[in-house]
């Protein structure tokens, strides 16, 4: 209906051009939008006070200039001018009720749009270092980002879904040491942990893994391991990051070539664990990004000598510094650290130019809220090289954080102690997660209420919308309960039957889905979905309790059913996009 009667208003300007009224190289942007308030109208416009000034003439006056160009238009009932000028528009009741045809014409296709325009997009979200199962506040992340693929992809982007694996570098180091470390102890060493290493139970199963697979062939003495290492935190002299280093090069030494056989069953466990959880989660990756690919690849070697020739490298106390000061970061970074190690932003410098390698037009990044002053950098180096940082996006999500009654859960990967992901699926579902992760701006302090999540309530959005669509399969099953059938068709050639208010305001509910869609995808806000279907479920309830659907006039049945059998595809649309079920019954 917007989409009608903006083209009604470019026809009305083109009348405006013709008749001298405005000049004819005048091209303004026509703005329709939903009223707040029904009494002013359904839908209303500010053209008038937009070419005021073209027109040489008060927008009052514009204002009526305009909508006497509007006489006799059969999907218009009234016309009136509010305020300093803004035209408010009436629609005819019928002509609200022409979405219905287009919800059973495109069916699941309704509400999808070409805002895109065949661009492609790489999303790469999660992303979280395989040391460990994903927690909740991965989760947050994981659900934002897929939702945000499948908006862009029904706003007619070409989508690709990215996790880039952390499978190199120094907690990938700690983590190996730790299994090894696990291992020496099953096979009856007495062994100290590092407080340092990772502690959870997941550690211990996969030292046992390793045990099946190597016996004892990996074992060393505990004094072989130990001796000649910095002493740990809480020990005289003790430093923990200096103790665990140390065990690291230990593990190396003492291992030689088997060392990687040792990380590399660590991190395929690890990252089999978080696929298979993530799949539970209705989350799936197109790729699964190695940032070892990079240095075995030359990549991160190829991008630091782009730099350097473009003098944007430097050398300082041994090691490469990027002067990301001249793109306006704080300091200057480190790429390659005085031991020859290369640094993780060597690493990101090197995937981001390989991303835009692969040919993609918009880059979206989704990361925590906590690497905001990332930001700036990884832009400054993508300037650096030649490349246009704007076409990198970077969302940032807040962790949620997740509540026991009142007590708050602390979450830590390296000790163990904190709630997975695939535990909070287990506890309230998997659609009540996914919901309740992007109900709000991604941006925005979440607290994860678990009691909420599980309540058969009114007050829980996920049932509450599930339950509207249930309601409308049980009614449809009630009819052929009662010998009736459902005939689209007749139902919308009927359709002139609906005069109620729940009925027009189911209508203009799903004629607002499509726009909906459009945008929120460019803002990257899924919530706007989830707000929407709250307010349709709301409206299919008022109208359940308010009407009956299975009545005796043959011709109001058909038309009752029809718009509430289009209700019920728009609000599976919806739920789609948030990968959440619409279920048959409740």
């Amino acid at each position: 209906m917007k989409q009608q009667l903006a083209q009604i208003l470019t026809d009305v300007v083109q009348q405006l051009k013709d008749q001298g009224v405005i000049p004819e190289d005048v091209a303004p942007r026509i703005h329709v939008e939903n009223t707040r308030d029904k009494a002013h109208g359904d839908f209303a416009s500010n053209l008038a006070m937009m070419l005021t000034k073209q027109a040489g003439m008060p927008p009052r006056d514009l204002a009526q200039k305009i909508i006497e160009l509007l006489q006799d238009n059969p999907i218009i009932d009234k016309v009136e001018i509010a305020g300093p000028g803004f035209i408010n528009f009436f629609v005819n009741d019928f002509a609200k009720f022409d979405v219905v045809a287009k919800v059973f014409a495109q069916g699941e296709d309704f509400g999808r749009c070409n805002v895109g325009q065949g661009k492609s997009v790489l999303v790469e979200f999660v992303s979280a270092n395989p040391t460990g199962p994903l927690h909740v506040g991965h989760g947050r992340g994981a659900a934002y980002g897929a939702s945000v693929a499948n908006l862009l992809d029904a706003a007619g982007f070409v989508v690709s879904r990215e996790y880039y694996v952390n499978d190199a570098g120094r907690q990938m180091d700690i983590l190996a040491t730790s299994v090894w470390l696990r291992y020496l102890a099953q096979c009856g060493e007495e062994i100290v942990f590092p407080s340092n290493g990772y502690k959870g139970d997941y550690i211990f199963e996969i030292a046992d893994a390793l045990r099946s697979q190597f016996s004892e062939i990996l074992q060393k003495p505990a004094f072989e391991v130990f001796a000649g290492i910095i002493p740990d935190e809480g020990q005289e002299n003790g430093d923990k990051e200096k103790h665990i280093d140390a065990l690291i090069e230990k593990a190396k030494h003492l291992l030689g070539s088997q060392y990687f056989a040792v990380l590399q069953l660590a991190i395929n466990a690890i990252l089999a664990d978080i696929k298979d959880d993530l799949e539970g989660f209705q989350v799936r990756f197109d790729n699964w990004f190695s940032e070892r690919s990079l240095m075995d690849t030359g990549v991160i070697d190829a991008a630091l000598e782009k730099l350097q020739k473009a003098g944007k490298i430097y050398e300082k106390d041994g090691a490469l510094w990027f002067r990301s000061t001249d793109y306006g970061d704080e300091k200057d970074r480190v790429v390659v650290r005085d031991n020859g190690l290369k640094t993780y932003f060597a690493s990101d410098i090197a995937y981001h130019f390989n991303k835009l390698e692969r040919g993609f037009d918009v880059l979206i990044d989704i990361w925590g809220s906590d690497h905001h002053g990332y930001i700036p950098r990884v832009r400054a180096a993508m300037d650096a090289m030649g490349t246009n940082p704007e076409q990198l996006e970077v969302l940032l999500v807040q962790f949620a954080v997740l509540y026991r009654g009142a007590e708050k859960v602390q979450m830590s990967t390296r000790s163990g102690q904190f709630v997975t992901l695939r535990e909070l699926r287990d506890e309230v579902g998997v659609d009540a997660a996914r919901f309740f992760y992007v109900q709000r701006k991604s941006e925005q302090h979440m607290d994860f209420d678990l009691d909420l999540a599980k309540s058969q309530s009114n007050d829980n959005p996920v049932y509450y919308i599930q339950y509207a669509h249930a309601r409308i399969c049980r009614v449809l099953e009630q009819v052929i309960e009662k010998g009736y059938t459902l005939d689209l068709q007749q139902g919308m050639s009927h359709l002139s039957l609906l005069t109620a208010e729940h009925e027009t305001a189911l209508a203009i509910e799903l004629a607002k889905y499509p726009e909906i869609i459009a945008r929120a995808a460019v803002v990257y806000e899924p919530h706007q979905i989830a707000y929407y279907l709250k307010d349709l479920a709301n409206a299919l309830h008022s109208y359940y309790n308010a009407s009956q659907f299975i009545v005796e006039d043959e011709p109001l049945r058909q038309a009752r059913l029809t718009l509430i059998s289009a209700v019920k595809q728009v609000l599976k649309n919806g739920l789609a996009l948030l990968d959440v079920s619409a279920p048959q019954s409740m």
